[in-house]
């Protein structure tokens, strides 16, 4: 493993149907009699076809299709797809197979088409596809359960184990993985027992990474005691990896099975260094290095020697080296010999992918010892490796990358800057699966680009300072400030894609166009947080750009916003100290009070960076008045998601659901709100014209079924929401202590018939939002806006109180009745809250209420 960080895959909601008539979707019903079996096979025969065969076989020929009658074109298309698989051509396999199982199937060799289908199933596993693996997978078990054959039914299982594996559902993949166990054990297969035992460890090391994960966000947000348990789960879920792997390593020494052997040992280092069995972790490294030398040159040694090098670098750290990091270490000799060898094997074998990896790692090392221009030049040599072959272009924006790294060490931005937008340009080119498909190093792509996006905006702002201050100057700094917004706005872009790991599907402007979508009296705010200082970009209605810096660590900078957080929700407080609100004023908005002032901006939109999400930028001071006693405020998570166009709302249907019960969700308690049902009656009495579900009747499949009608444009939910770094655990509660998953919530407005009305508005009260974590400070409404959603409105913390009710009642009166903007509308209703005085003029009540998206 080279990355700490393990990708965790967006799971694909319950009623998705739309991509499941897309995908080759394969039904198997099989009807045993005694000695005979009736099976009903649904399989594709082209683009879109589906053929329905019915076929009478008796057990005898289920048994004997291995042996007898099989087509000779079946044997060669199924060795072709063999062939073709180890070539890495895994399309054209699975093209072949197809072809195969259709003459397996006219002579009813099952058993035969079922061990195809896992080939396919894996297949579409390596391609990243585990969605199409998982239908593949279970038509092969269904055969493999009518045919009453055991073996089959293991490697499905494990299979379809491994694909939950790579989707992200890790609790179903440990139930199929140790069911496969299981079987394997009582027909004794050590094949499929060892598989599935490897698979497992896997699961579990990722289980054990998000865990990590998750105790580092709540370090950050100051919960001590919550880390804790987050460190002692990963700790827990490590010693399992690393308990299955050990099973596995011991099959792989009976088999005297090198490769494998070093595969798992290196595998299972870092586990052991997380749970502090530091000497374990050394013997494991020595044993791998002494059996890398034992084997035959391959593709396979090349990259468990790169992964060496990556290991003997880390150590005694117990994390891997990044390509964007250095670190000094006492193992780089050795790691330049393994990576020497790398590139000797491969060279010699022309195994150009392999070499850029080798070339590329190299080159990285002389990055670290500050010898520029042999980095640059060895750099340049894995790029052209890259470049040889199609499957190696997720190595080329690496090293696209690289070479901006060591450009800007050399101080030449402009050539810097150039690389970055390659690099860029590469990795926005990439199929998906061929970026998962070609993980052997376990890069986090997903992660890497992010940090692209970011060094890139970087080098950018910095560009202002070093290029206006030159004599002579010709630098047209207006040209570069909008280029910076556009990579912000991509950057937005792609961080919601990979919360949900959805690479596409996302329903975008073909790009910002600030002329055309800034009214004459709205300022736009960016922030970008870095790891020194935080920039603050502002665009202005006469088309002119500023920007000023933080002068403040991003530490810090976290510091100083959770200690704000902390005063806004300390409703304890009868006066509200304002310290804290006016000092993110001072860094955010009081450099640009006199271009506010004097161009009548009454609309201020912050596109928040990171912790900024999760700031009520209302409840800012400037000393003399919050900043909502003056501005209209919305936040937009990328100006290119709603373009802000003005909506009739009286035209609108509201779909209104609430829960006022307690309920119980994976064994937490939530309290009834109280208020919730007033607060549905106020926003039914205004907008008479819909539904309402509560308690009971508000379920996810009584949700999905109102909202797939397409017949509303306003969802108002009222209920308890949860947030966190991972969409799995980002979720609302429903009736009947059920929840409503962050993907459910995706899926059941992205799937609104383009021909139905879209939402215009969804509005979530009594939601939290975790203070600290990145990730979580997305939140459901910046999701749903993705997802279509033109707006949202959202708390981002509970407010069980009456305030809620008379806020939300006010906006809607503001909004619908009196036709104001969303943004002026949210305005008022926080302005009359205030004016109400004593414990409603604390920022508590209304503060946390931010609209998101079209702000009109």
């Amino acid at each position: 493993m080279l990355t700490i960080y393990h990708k965790t895959a967006f799971m694909l909601g319950r009623y998705r149907t739309y991509g499941v008539r897309r995908l080759l979707k394969l039904l198997f019903l099989f009807i045993f009699t005694s000695s005979l079996c009736l099976v009903n096979l649904l399989l594709p025969l082209g683009q879109g076809r589906y053929e329905l065969a019915t076929a009478q076989v008796t057990h005898k020929s289920l048994v004997s299709s291995h042996f007898f009658d099989v087509p000779v074109n079946a044997s060669q298309l199924l060795q072709q797809g063999n062939q073709k698989y180890e070539r890495g051509d895994l399309q054209a396999a699975i093209a072949d197979w197809e072809r195969a199982i259709a003459y397996y199937r006219q002579g009813n060799h099952w058993l035969n088409v079922g061990q195809i289908l896992l080939k396919q199933a894996q297949a579409y596993n390596s391609l990243g596809k585990p969605e199409k693996a998982i239908i593949f997978s279970e038509s092969a078990l269904q055969i493999a359960r009518a045919c009453n054959d055991n073996s089959l039914e293991a490697a499905a299982l494990g299979s379809r184990g491994e694909a939950h594996r790579l989707q992200g559902d890790y609790q179903q993949a440990i139930i199929d993985l140790k069911s496969s166990i299981e079987i394997a054990q009582n027909i004794h297969n050590s094949d499929y027992y060892d598989f599935a035992l490897n698979q497992l460890g896997s699961t579990y090391i990722s289980l054990a990474l998000i865990n990590y994960n998750r105790a580092s966000s709540a370090l950050e947000s100051g919960d001590n005691d919550e880390a804790e348990l987050f460190t002692k789960q990963a700790w827990e879920y490590d010693l399992k990896a690393l308990e299955y792997l050990n099973n596995s390593l011991n099959i792989a020494r009976k088999k005297q099975d090198k490769l494998r052997e070093v595969h798992l040992l290196l595998n299972s280092i870092l586990p052991a260094y997380r749970v502090k069995k530091s000497n374990l972790a050394i013997t494991k490294l020595q044993l791998a290095l002494q059996l890398l030398e034992r084997l035959p040159n391959s593709r396979q040694k090349v990259y468990a020697a790169i992964e060496l090098a990556q290991l003997v670098q880390s150590l005694p750290s117990g994390t891997t080296s990044s390509l964007n990091e250095c670190s000094v270490s006492q193992g780089e000799p050795q790691a330049l010999d393994l990576l020497a060898q790398a590139i000797s094997i491969s060279q010699s074998s022309n195994y150009q992918r392999p070499l850029s990896f080798a070339l590329g790692y190299l080159a990285h090392i002389y990055e670290c010892r500050q010898n520029y221009q042999q980095a640059l030049n060895i750099t340049r040599q894995a790029q052209q490796a890259a470049k040889q072959k199609l499957n190696a272009q997720d190595s080329l924006y690496l090293w696209q990358w690289q070479a901006g790294r060591i450009l800007k060490a050399q101080n030449r931005l402009v050539e810097a800057i150039a690389a970055y937008e390659q690099a860029i340009a590469t990795f926005d080119n990439i199929p998906n699966p061929i970026v998962i498909h070609n993980s052997d190093l376990q890069i986090n792509h997903r992660y890497a680009i992010e940090k692209i996006y970011r060094e890139l905006i970087a080098l950018k702002l910095n560009l202002e300072n070093v290029e206006i201050n030159k004599p002579g100057n010709t630098y047209n700094s207006k040209e570069n400030l909008n280029s910076v917004l556009k990579t912000l706005d991509a950057l937005k872009i792609r961080e919601l894609q990979n919360y949900l790991h959805q690479d596409s599907s996302v329903r975008t402007l073909q790009q910002v166009n600030l002329d055309l979508n800034i009214n004459k009296d709205t300022a736009i705010f960016w922030s970008i947080i870095q790891d020194e200082r935080t920039a603050i970009i502002v665009y202005l209605p006469n088309r002119e750009i500023k920007f000023k810096w933080i002068q403040l660590d991003s530490q810090s900078l976290k510091d100083e916003i959770n200690k704000f957080r902390i005063g806004l929700e300390k409703r304890s407080d009868i006066i509200y100290h304002r310290g804290q609100a006016q000092r993110l004023y001072d860094w955010i908005v009081r450099a640009f009070e006199n271009d506010l002032e004097s161009l009548r901006i009454k609309t201020l939109v912050f596109i928040p960076d990171g912790l900024f999400h999760s700031v009520p930028m209302a409840a800012l001071h400037d000393g003399k008045q919050f900043l909502i006693q003056k501005y209209a405020i919305a936040t937009a998570s990328s100006l290119s998601l709603t373009p802000p166009l003005p909506t009739n709302p009286k035209k609108l249907r509201v779909l209104a659901v609430g829960l006022t019960k307690d309920a119980i969700v994976d064994d937490q308690k939530y309290q009834a709100l109280i208020n919730v049902k007033a607060e549905i009656n106020q926003v039914m009495e205004i907008i008479p014209d819909g539904k309402q579900l509560l308690d009971e009747d508000f379920t996810r499949d009584r949700l999905y079924a109102e909202i797939r009608q397409g017949v509303y444009s306003i969802i108002h939910i009222a209920t308890h929401g949860e947030f966190s770094f991972v969409p799995e655990d980002t979720f609302l509660v429903t009736g009947n202590n059920g929840k409503l998953s962050v993907s459910d919530l995706y899926t059941m407005v992205h799937n609104i018939p383009s021909s139905h009305n879209s939402v215009d508005l969804l509005v979530l009260t009594a939601c939290e939002t975790a203070r600290g974590d990145n990730h979580a400070n997305l939140g459901l409404a910046s999701i749903a806006v993705l997802a279509g959603v033109k707006s949202s409105l959202a708390s981002i913390w509970a407010v069980n109180d009456a305030a809620t009710v008379k806020l939300v009642t006010k906006f809607y009166e503001y909004w619908h009745n009196f036709g104001l903007s969303k943004a002026e509308a949210l305005q008022k209703a926080q302005q009359e809250l205030i004016a109400l005085g004593k414990k409603y003029a604390h920022p508590y009540y209304w503060a946390p209420f931010v609209l998101s998206g079209n702000w009109l």
